[in-house]
């Protein structure tokens, strides 16, 4: 079977080529993949904004690798990140910069995957801990309203609150207001994340001994104090594995978007198909799609144990 698997994708494969060298061979045609590799990565933007693509997906990941580093940690990389986002949104946009319009709707391929993983997870966090922190208050409006809200939440599919939030939305905005269906699939992200995170934030709070909160009363520290210098950030690094597992399924639940209409990466995948130049090479598009996936997944969780293991090294010291 790996001898069938290597034949395949490599020794018999086609790298370079049209379709008629590819049916003519009897492996992967890897060809179709660097004919629409530009559709993939950029989708319907218009072309004279496809610079501003590459340069946005380059600060985005710039951003991530800083954001990999300890030292970066800080109310600095918070501020970063917010600058970054609303930045991009402009930049992408073309809005405020006298650039050549690239509307929200025109939006697909990488560049949709990237950004509704990334707003979402950068919303979905601060979000997810108010609602541990109104889950465990002795607030009772605020601990039922918390408990509603992620209940409620996590017993819906993603998939129903992303044709809610499609359909539904419009539906309560005010006359001559319209959202585009990229935005209100970002909200339904948002809340589908902020309550998968909120019960892993709870359990980390819960996890940390009543006794620490008693050793930093006795330092007379303040309760915002408390939380933020002693109770967070052990409860954070104790539910670090629950996290990663829940940015790895927020990422590739970015793929559910086709449904209501948004063409992120897999759905310019799928839309190449249809090219009747290019008919009958959907296994080498949905490999090549698997292969990305899980290239980011396994890399987000390399990154977990590598943060795990140096975070309970320190803790030993």
């Amino acid at each position: 079977m790996a001898a069938k698997l290597y034949a395949w994708s490599w020794a018999e494969a086609v790298f370079h080529g049209d379709a008629a060298a590819c049916r003519a061979a009897s492996g992967a045609c890897w060809a179709f993949i660097a004919d629409k590799l530009d559709f993939f990565i950029f989708g319907f933007v218009p072309e004279e904004a496809h610079w501003r693509v590459v340069l946005a997906l380059c600060l985005i990941g710039a951003l991530i690798a800083a954001s990999l580093y300890r030292a970066f940690w800080g109310r600095s990389l918070l501020l970063a990140w917010v600058a970054l986002l609303v930045f991009t949104a402009l930049f992408l946009q073309g809005s405020a910069f006298g650039l050549t319009p690239a509307p929200l709707r025109t939006w697909s391929g990488l560049v949709v995957t990237v950004w509704i993983a990334v707003v979402a997870l950068a919303t979905a966090y601060p979000l997810g801990l108010i609602l541990a922190l109104g889950r465990l208050s002795q607030m009772r409006v605020v601990r039922l309203l918390s408990i509603a809200w992620i209940e409620l939440v996590r017993g819906v599919p993603l998939i129903s609150i992303l044709f809610l939030a499609s359909i539904m939305v419009p539906l309560f905005l005010p006359e001559g207001v319209e959202l585009e269906v990229l935005v209100r699939a970002q909200v339904g992200f948002t809340i589908f994340g902020s309550a998968y995170l909120a019960e892993i934030f709870r359990a980390g709070l819960q996890s940390v001994p009543q006794g620490q909160s008693e050793g930093a009363s006795s330092l007379a520290l303040t309760r915002w104090q408390t939380l933020r210098l002693v109770i967070l950030p052990q409860a954070l690094k104790a539910v670090i594995p629950a996290q990663v597992n829940t940015f790895i399924m927020i990422f590739k639940d970015t793929s559910l978007v086709l449904v209501i209409g948004v063409f992120d990466l897999l759905g310019t995948f799928k839309a190449s198909l249809s090219d009747p130049a290019w008919l009958g090479f959907s296994t080498e598009a949905y490999v090549a799609g698997a292969i990305f996936y899980f290239a980011v997944c396994f890399g987000m969780s390399l990154y977990s144990r590598h943060l795990e293991t140096a975070l309970s090294r320190e803790h030993r010291k």
